[in-house]
């Protein structure tokens, strides 16, 4: 403690807090729009979110360190238990607990989620999210039992309205303490990872309802080249050799719009031109197999 006061104003605030709620929530929209900048990909595809990812925000009496977790939902396979696993991980160090539930939404709470909220070590925060999708006036569609949480707040993630007094009652309930990043860092991602994100992003945007959840993409070569630009191979795996004709679409059209929606961005992420090469493989079941999922980094030794 001696440390800190001698490095930091006394009344630093900083800490962890968990962003929760089963998918398409809005749970990426509202930390993008906290950290003011995309640091997790948005679709309307349900699992989106398969890592727990930190979104930074750092002013001058505090740091938030937001963590956009998976949708919690009931498995229903290997790769579902592993991102329930992960999400459920994500209570583990928090300091504060945002539930985002959709406004909509009269039964929030999938079977032992509940429970595992409730039984977290950190303040817990009832966030009603997409308000303005209700007729003026409404009210949510569910109300939670008094006591369960500390505060409850109305809010549109992807609008702003109610986002910054929710922003402040956050701070005000962070605990005293150090910064923990830089305060030019936005995510504890590399650019690796942060391109293998963008690249699934556009081809769930691409796909239809079914084959996004078969979709995986790791970055297999990032290497900067003489001529100023940056080479990239990103390999996106799919389940059956079905889905990787849908994929790369008559003449290699599908997968040629993918690049061309995912490059602008990379580039904008690593500030320099790049040169993306897309390639599908077919890895059968990956969905389902143990290492697999290790492989691709979802399955995770827990302690």
């Amino acid at each position: 403690m001696n440390d800190f006061l001698e490095t930091c104003n006394p009344e630093h605030r900083s800490g962890y807090i968990a962003v929760m709620g089963k998918p398409n929530v809005g749970k990426s929209t509202l930390m993008n729009r906290l950290i003011g900048a995309k640091v997790s990909i948005v679709s309307d595809k349900p699992q989106t979110t398969r890592d727990c990812i930190l979104g930074i925000l750092s002013e001058e009496q505090y740091q938030a360190v937001f963590v956009d977790t998976p949708g919690l939902m009931q498995p229903r396979d290997k790769l579902n238990q592993c991102l329930l696993d992960e999400a459920l991980d994500g209570l583990r160090d928090a300091d504060l607990v945002l539930h985002l539930v959709d406004a909509r939404d009269a039964s929030p709470f999938p079977e032992g989620v509940r429970e595992a909220i409730q039984g977290a070590h950190a303040r817990k925060f009832l966030i009603y999210n997409k308000m303005d999708l209700l007729p003026a006036g409404a009210q949510p569609a569910y109300r939670v039992p008094a006591g369960e949480y500390e505060r409850e707040f109305s809010i549109s993630a992807l609008d702003g309205s109610g986002v910054e007094a929710m922003l402040d009652a956050i701070v005000a309930a962070l605990p005293l303490g150090p910064r923990y990043y830089d305060e030019d860092i936005l995510s504890d991602r590399d650019e690796r990872f942060l391109t293998a994100e963008i690249v699934r992003e556009k081809a769930y945007h691409a796909m239809g309802q079914e084959l996004p959840y078969s979709i995986a993409v790791e970055t297999d070569e990032f290497k900067d080249r003489a001529n100023g630009k940056t080479f990239i191979r990103c390999i996106l795996y799919v389940e059956r050799e079905s889905q990787k004709g849908m994929l790369i679409g008559k003449g290699g059209a599908a997968l040629k719009d993918i690049g061309r929606e995912a490059r602008p961005e990379i580039e904008e992420l690593i500030g320099r031109p790049v040169y993306l090469e897309l390639w599908v493989k077919v890895r059968k079941n990956w969905t389902k197999k143990d290492h697999e999922l290790k492989r691709l980094g979802y399955l995770k030794l827990r302690k």
